[in-house]
C-alpha cells in the first residue's frame, strides 16, 4: 500500500502590529526632542553637554527605567530620571543663552507645559524619534 504524502508549505502569517502608542512614552519623546532642539546646555556630573547629547543620555535612562516600571506621567519620568544623576546624586541642570542655570526639573517642567499648550508640536516631535 502506497501513502500518499502531501507536501504543503510552511506558511507563515505574521501580520505586522504596530504596537499600541503610549501616550506618556510619546509626551516625553516630544520633551526630549524640545530639549535636543532648544539650543540649550544640559549639566550632569560638571560638565556641559549640548542637548542632542543631553537627549541622548536621558533617553538611555528613560529606557532603563522602562524596563524596570510602568511611567504613568511624564512627571515621573522627570523626578526618576531627569532631575539628577543616579551615580553621583549631583543635580542636573539646563542653561539656555546667557540666562542663569536652572535646575534640569525646574526647565522640563516648564517645557511640558508648553508642550501641553501645543498637541500639534507634540504630535510632530513623536514623528521624528519613532
Amino acid at each position: 500500500m502506497l501513502l500518499a504524502m502531501t507536501v504543503t508549505p510552511a506558511v507563515s502569517v505574521s501580520a505586522e502590529i504596530e504596537p499600541a502608542v503610549d501616550p506618556v512614552r510619546t509626551e516625553i519623546a516630544a520633551l526630549l526632542d524640545r530639549l535636543a532642539a532648544s539650543g540649550c546646555r544640559f549639566q550632569r556630573n560638571g560638565q556641559w553637554y549640548a542637548g542632542e547629547l543631553a537627549r541622548d543620555h536621558l533617553q538611555r535612562k528613560l529606557d532603563y527605567l522602562a524596563k524596570r516600571t510602568t511611567l504613568t506621567s511624564t512627571e515621573q519620568f522627570i523626578e526618576l530620571a531627569a532631575t539628577r544623576s543616579s551615580l553621583s546624586g549631583q543635580a542636573y541642570q539646563v542653561q539656555c543663552g546667557e540666562a542663569p542655570a536652572l535646575a534640569s526639573s525646574a526647565w522640563l517642567l516648564e517645557e511640558l507645559g508648553r508642550l501641553r499648550e501645543s498637541p500639534g508640536a507634540q504630535a510632530s516631535a513623536s514623528v521624528a524619534v519613532d
